[in-house]
């Protein structure tokens, strides 16, 4: 057997981008992180669980992007023999970290909100307004800045969901100051902290769900290992057979993929391989691929193989190996 590894880098902007994300989350988290204090102290002087909330929001979102950008810096670091494969993955475990404290910050605003229809308080409309109007600007500002960057990245999505999360909390404090103001039903503001919560939910758990596919090497969406076998057999001369694929994501730009690759029998590995690793860059974006060669009647089979039962296994099906 012959082992050929590959690499290739199908991401030829990923520098640019990464420039652009770093500079985006670093001017969005001076913007919330400086209004942050504004805010916190307008909601304990209106006392407004709205502002109240959406100040704990700008609280949470400016370490996030401070992180954010921190995780940006660590991918450019070289990879060392602690970490083979580098710091691709910071900026997804970053995302993960700011989907979970999102979900928990919004259940903390639930439990607030009904502790306050149950026993409603009095809200200062005015200082209520001023101050969400000033945050409904910055977070404005904020939001276009994080929106010049790559959307494609899990680390920006998170950082403008976190952006979001506090326009519409600026959002829903402005209408709750004007109901209050005009109406005097100070019910509206612990009622607009549980509408933007449940909008907030549901893209943090969809932000969640993606960030841990990854940190659990899942296969990137809409590859199919199948698709992968079946393409590279009809495509790739000298390819018999392909098995044993394990493809998943090294982060949400990069996908890395091992695989066995059984040629015919008068075919020609090195020829074989650099086929494969070509197809696998253009057709599917893979950038790293680590071929396993076998010819069939070549191979040494020293043990038995425990997908046959403890039968030995020759020809094609021969890997020199367990797969336990």
């Amino acid at each position: 057997m012959a082992h050929d590894h590959g690499h290739g880098h199908p991401h030829g902007h990923g520098h640019s981008h990464a420039s652009s994300n770093e500079r985006a989350t670093l001017i969005a988290a001076c913007l919330t992180g400086g209004f942050m204090i504004a805010e916190a102290a307008g909601g304990i002087i209106a006392n407004s669980l709205t502002l109240l909330a959406d100040a704990a929001h700008m609280m949470t979102d400016s370490v996030a992007l401070f992180l954010a950008w921190w995780a940006f810096r660590q991918v450019r670091k070289p990879a060392t023999p602690e970490l083979t494969f580098g710091h691709h993955r910071m900026p997804v475990l970053i995302a993960f970290a700011n989907a979970i404290v999102l979900l928990l910050l919004t259940v903390w605003i639930f439990i607030e909100a009904v502790g306050r229809i149950a026993q409603p308080q009095p809200v200062a409309s005015i200082p209520l307004l001023i101050v969400a109007w000033l945050g409904l600007l910055v977070n404005i500002a904020a939001f276009l800045v994080l929106s010049s960057g790559n959307r494609e990245s899990l680390n920006i999505r998170a950082a403008v969901l976190h952006v979001l999360s506090d326009l519409l909390g600026s959002v829903a404090a402005i209408i709750a100051g004007g109901v209050i103001l005009f109406f005097g039903w100070t019910m509206i503001d612990p009622i607009l902290s549980i509408v933007v919560g449940l909008l907030i939910l549901r893209t943090t758990i969809r932000l969640m769900r993606e960030s841990a596919h990854i940190l659990l090497e899942g296969a990137p969406k809409g590859v199919d290992p199948a698709e992968i076998a079946a393409d590279l057999t009809t495509t790739v001369p000298d390819v018999d057979k392909i098995h044993h694929i394990h493809i998943w994501s090294l982060s949400e730009e990069r996908a890395l993929v091992t695989l066995h690759a059984v040629l015919t029998p008068d075919g020609d590995g090195p020829m074989a391989a650099a086929g494969i690793r070509a197809r696998l860059a253009e057709k599917f974006g893979v950038g790293h691929a680590t071929v396993e060669l076998e010819v069939p009647g070549r191979e040494t089979v020293a043990d038995a193989d425990p997908c046959t039962d403890g039968a030995p296994v020759t020809g094609d099906r021969a890997h020199g190996h367990h797969h336990d």
